[in-house]
């Protein structure tokens, strides 16, 4: 399995349309860096769903469930998309600065390449990201 996290401009499509429809299709990808990493992508691999440019925090962990398939707003056979499930919405969003301030996740493409919209996530990464997830929520707990 692998472990992914997608960027997605709240305005356009956001947490709240993914639970809405109960699915989620990234289109109009077209950087090649990104159009790989979509090709890469397995049915069931985990990704976690970030909004860009508002709010700039994970709110939530989909999955696979189309792999790589052309992109309909194109004809152009080089581009494609992929279609997510919603798994589990995170009841505290995990914000970019709690991310930059994590150690052990200084190199994701989150801090590194910002404007790439679909990165892969090492095991260790998303172990931590699994990590700040879990013990946010346990803080409420208390």
């Amino acid at each position: 399995m692998n472990y992914w996290l997608v960027k997605f401009a709240p305005f356009r499509y956001s947490w709240q349309d993914v639970l809405r429809n109960g699915k989620f299709e990234i289109y109009s990808v077209r950087n090649a860096q990104a159009r790989n990493n979509l090709k890469e992508m397995k049915l069931g691999d985990e990704v976690l769903f970030y909004h860009s440019q508002e709010g700039n925090c994970i709110m939530g962990k989909m999955k696979v469930i189309e792999e790589a398939h052309q992109d309909k707003t194109t004809n152009d056979t080089r581009w494609v998309s992929v279609t997510f499930e919603p798994v589990e919405s995170f009841e505290h969003p995990v914000s970019l600065q709690r991310i930059k301030e994590t150690g052990g996740l200084e190199n994701i493409g989150l801090v590194r390449q910002t404007r790439l919209a679909v990165m892969k996530l090492r095991k260790e990464e998303y172990k931590i990201l699994n990590a700040i997830i879990t013990d946010e929520t346990e803080e409420d707990e208390d």
